[in-house]
């Protein structure tokens, strides 16, 4: 049974004030007399650490990267939205928490989703402070770009390094307090467990990439910022490090699962050129500001896209959905390129693409103010491709980018496990089953500046006075020996075949069964696939090398190892849900004009997945959603 999600009640404008001055506080002398663990050092990690050291908190700080600033945040690169309505076009608190969860196709929680447009408006202030670069208008004013999703400009960027810019922000913040003492940073260090002492959280166990040592950490409260499980896929826009072990090993010790099969497809991607390729570059979603999509009406069509005359060119989403255009969201981008590629229509060398063409634009304004908005994008596809973008356009499809799907959280960010908490990406609460783009950023900031310095509060200050539990209580002692007999097993099987090899054969099953369309015979099968796929794993894997020491190899095998107990969930997920919402999209439910179908009366609902040990099935759990605010209706972008 799921524990209170802890939502105040009242209004839902109001609920997030009300809630802060409810909460219990840890006053500014205290604060310094609790230790608190961030794993992860990405927008979300990197604010917590830095804010949380501001506020008087001892931080210890974990990133498997050389530095923060390897952290993937670097690669939403088109934007983050806020409510400032510098445009004066109608935009307002109200609007973005209408789009967003409306965007999300009414599967996340108001309270949440209201909580996030209230403080990105600080957000930006934050960031601005910082001296975040970004672009202004003629005025002075900072300026806006349209995102899909929504039908004003709220979204602010840096051109088209928007992430890398804004965790340079945060991450000076908290290098500040690394040098005032505040806060201790280990790097190329992975969290490999939780640890757990009558039944809260009370600190983590690592492995030192480089020297290979298992140590405890211990502390007051654990924070996981570590991202999404995008790369259970194998191919996505996800940097190949990304991975799921934090949070999947603290789903293991009893933190919830949520809608684990709600993963994010992004329309505007570089097609994959072979069948051996380990990673697909995401091209911003900005660009589908100025870029019109289109395919050939021509089935058989050869020749080359500049020759191919207006009325021969079939522009599907402008067509289909006039009143957003290109600007519909990602989880229809997605589908409707996915269906004019398998109609016939797909471009390029493997007829794997649509084009996003920049002529009209360049016509319009000038090739000298595209490069000012899009330059270093439009140099990042050439250089991958070959191909000028000024010249002929470029060649997108949807790929994997993000997972709305993550640990449980009530509206604190703590999970079913007390004193563990997940923010950012790492969590489910405010996308829904689908996010609006530009939207990653403000969460990951939001829940690391604003949400989480009150909330952690309420579970710390009743502790006032207790020391964390020591790393040779016997708690930690037994988690070590899981995890050194973890290492040792991958080891020992001795077999012929890569972590690699056996990642990119799961990533197949989950793409084909899982992926942007799914039926239930389809997810039966992946089930029967992983499982089969899992043991022969087991069996036939091969680490080389030793424990004691940089092993790449043997950091993957423990990663993919946990892909595979995430994809059977996700494929059992996805078949329990008997419905179309959002990017979630079941062959079995769908519109005359085969737009996703939503069933409300069987599951306006989180699936919350409890561990019920190895082999055995996870136990479902219901979070209610209600509706007050933002009445259910069928989405419509037309």
């Amino acid at each position: 049974m799921l524990p209170d999600s802890k939502v105040p009640e009242g209004p839902v404008a109001e609920k997030w004030d009300k809630h802060k001055f409810d909460i219990k506080l840890v006053n500014p002398a205290n604060k310094r007399k609790f230790k608190v663990i961030v794993v992860g050092t990405g927008l979300a990690g990197a604010s917590a650490c830095a804010t949380l050291g501001e506020l008087g908190y001892e931080v210890e700080a974990f990133t498997f990267h050389d530095s923060p600033r390897r952290a993937h945040s670097i690669a939403a690169q088109g934007g983050i939205n806020a409510a400032k309505n510098y445009q004066n076009d109608g935009d307002s608190v109200w609007r973005l928490f209408y789009d967003t969860v409306k965007g999300g196709d009414y599967r996340s929680r108001e309270a949440n989703v209201h909580r996030l447009a209230q403080v990105s408006v600080d957000i930006i202030d934050q960031a601005t402070a910082q001296g975040v670069p970004f672009a202004r208008e003629y005025g002075g004013l900072l300026d806006n770009r349209s995102f899909g999703g929504a039908q004003v400009s709220r979204t602010f960027y840096a051109r088209g390094q928007t992430g890398q810019q804004l965790l340079l922000g945060a991450y000076q913040q908290m290098m500040r307090q690394v040098h005032e003492g505040k806060v201790k940073l280990h790097t190329r260090t992975e969290m490999l467990d939780l640890v757990t002492k009558d039944g809260e959280a009370v600190g983590i166990v690592t492995r030192n990439l480089v020297t290979g040592e298992i140590e405890s950490h211990s502390a007051h409260a654990v924070v996981l910022a570590t991202g999404g499980y995008g790369n259970v896929f194998y191919l996505s826009t996800n940097a190949m490090a990304c991975n799921t072990t934090a949070i999947w090993r603290s789903h293991r010790k009893g933190a919830y699962f949520a809608n684990p099969s709600f993963t994010q497809i992004h329309p505007t991607c570089i097609p994959a050129s072979d069948e051996f390729q380990s990673k697909l570059t995401l091209m911003s979603e900005s660009l589908r500001n100025d870029g019109r999509i289109w395919v050939p009406r021509d089935v058989d069509e050869t020749r080359a896209a500049g020759d191919i005359p207006e009325e021969e060119r079939y522009y599907y989403l402008e067509e289909k959905y006039p009143a957003f255009g290109n600007l519909v969201p990602r989880d229809v981008a997605s589908r409707n390129a996915k269906t004019v590629v398998d109609q016939g229509h797909g471009v390029g060398p493997l007829k794997n693409g649509v084009y996003l063409d920049f002529a009209d634009a360049i016509t319009r304004d000038g090739q000298k103010a595209i490069e000012e908005r899009y330059g270093n994008l439009f140099e990042m596809y050439e250089r991958i491709t070959g191909e000028d973008p000024y010249s002929v356009p470029m060649r997108i499809y949807p790929a994997t980018h993000y997972t709305m799907g993550g640990l449980w959280v009530d509206y604190n960010l703590m999970t079913t496990v007390p004193g563990l908490y997940a923010t950012g990406e790492a969590n489910f609460s405010d996308h829904g089953a689908n996010r609006l783009g530009a939207s990653a950023l403000m969460q990951g900031l939001a829940d690391g500046y604003f949400v989480l310095p009150y909330t952690i509060g309420d579970y710390l200050a009743p502790k006032l006075g207790e020391d964390p539990v020591p790393t040779s209580d016997p708690a930690f002692q037994e988690v070590e020996d899981e995890v050194r007999s973890r290492t040792a097993a991958f080891l020992a099987i001795g077999g012929t075949r890569s972590p690699e090899h056996f990642h990119r054969e799961l990533g197949k099953i989950i793409w084909e069964h899982i992926g942007m369309a799914r039926n239930q015979v389809g997810l039966e099968k992946a089930i029967e696939e992983i499982q089969a796929l899992r043991a022969e794993f087991w069996s036939d894997l091969r680490v080389l090398g030793n424990g004691d020491t940089l092993n790449s190899s043997l950091e993957k095998a423990g990663r993919v190892a946990d892909f595979f107990e995430l994809g059977e969930l996700m494929a059992r997920d996805a078949l329990d849900r008997n419905e179309s919402c959002g990017g979630h999209f079941r062959e079995e439910s769908q519109t005359p004009e085969g737009e996703a179908l939503r069933k409300d009366d069987e599951f306006s609902h989180v699936s919350a997945w409890a561990w019920n040990g190895i082999d055995t099935p996870q136990t479902k759990h219901k979070e209610e959603l209600d509706f007050v605010d933002v009445p259910l209706t069928q989405r419509s972008y037309k």
